[in-house]
């Protein structure tokens, strides 16, 4: 759908219609990415589907947006998932966006690394790796018939290109980083992009009771001077999602607040909460 003649004037395509006409699914949208990605999008005139295991959190999530539905969706769970792509191309008429947020739940690594159970790793593999691949399997047939349109925007992390810890959860989101590689080029082919963001250290319900920590961040390690907020990787998925980001795909942007460029203390700083 073309708004060159929207609200910003002649020519000029009115940001908060960017979206107008688009269905969107977002995995793991209750809190955090999740939902601040499934309000931007959703401000922006897209109809966005709320995804999660927590139900119930999720309803709450879609509630306060206006054009979202939620569904309890287990990325786990083929079925689960199929269901929910199902749901959104029945109540949208289609889809257009998926965004792979969602991940398993992420333990401090043991001190050794032989001591690390294999149920660790299974988990993180399962739901952050296995959910995006399951998602984005179940969606593509839909985002290709989408006439050009077709996006995913995939959430990965730093922990793919640097130590930070978190050796299950830093493979799995190293593993996000070559499937986008490589099923961007699958992809192209039928004119769907994808793409993947990887963050820094944002400061959502994950990090509660760790606020020194966060502040010792901000404060010490980026160079930016602060951490992430959800709505910081919400805005970069806005624009790889849209056809502002047309001739892109295959690519992985930092969204880091210059960590990686100029990573200093985190260990420190971490070791020390």
């Amino acid at each position: 759908m073309d708004h060159t003649h929207g609200k910003g004037g002649a020519g000029v395509p009115d940001p908060r219609e960017r979206f107008a006409g688009y269905a969107v699914m977002v995995t793991g949208a209750a809190r955090g990415i999740g939902a601040a990605t499934a309000r931007r999008l959703a401000a922006e005139g897209a109809r966005v589907l709320v995804t999660d295991v927590d139900e119930e959190e999720a309803e709450r999530t879609a509630a306060g947006i206006d054009g979202a539905e939620a569904l309890r969706c287990d990325v786990a769970d083929q079925a689960s998932v199929d269901a929910a792509v199902a749901h959104a191309v029945r109540a949208f008429g289609g889809l257009d966006v998926l965004v792979n947020n969602a991940l398993g739940a992420v333990t401090p690594d043991r001190d050794l690394f032989e001591e690390e159970p294999d149920a660790v790793w299974s988990a993180q593999q399962d739901i952050t790796f296995m959910g995006a691949v399951r998602c984005s399997r179940a969606a593509l047939p839909h985002l290709a018939a989408a006439g050009g349109r077709g996006a995913i925007v995939t959430i990965g992390s730093v922990n793919a290109e640097a130590d930070f810890g978190g050796h299950a959860y830093s493979a799995a989101k190293a593993g996000l980083t070559s499937l986008t590689r490589t099923l961007a080029g699958d992809a192209a082919r039928r004119g769907v992009r994808v793409n993947q963001i990887n963050p820094g250290t944002i400061a959502t319900a994950g990090w509660a009771g760790r606020e020194e920590i966060l502040a010792a961040l901000a404060s010490r390690v980026y160079p930016l001077g602060r951490v992430g907020r959800p709505e910081d990787i919400a805005a970069a998925v806005a624009f790889l999602a849209s056809r502002d980001a047309s001739w892109i795909t295959g690519t992985v942007l930092r969204v880091d607040g210059g960590l990686l460029a100029v990573n200093t203390h985190f260990g420190e700083v971490v070791g020390e909460g």
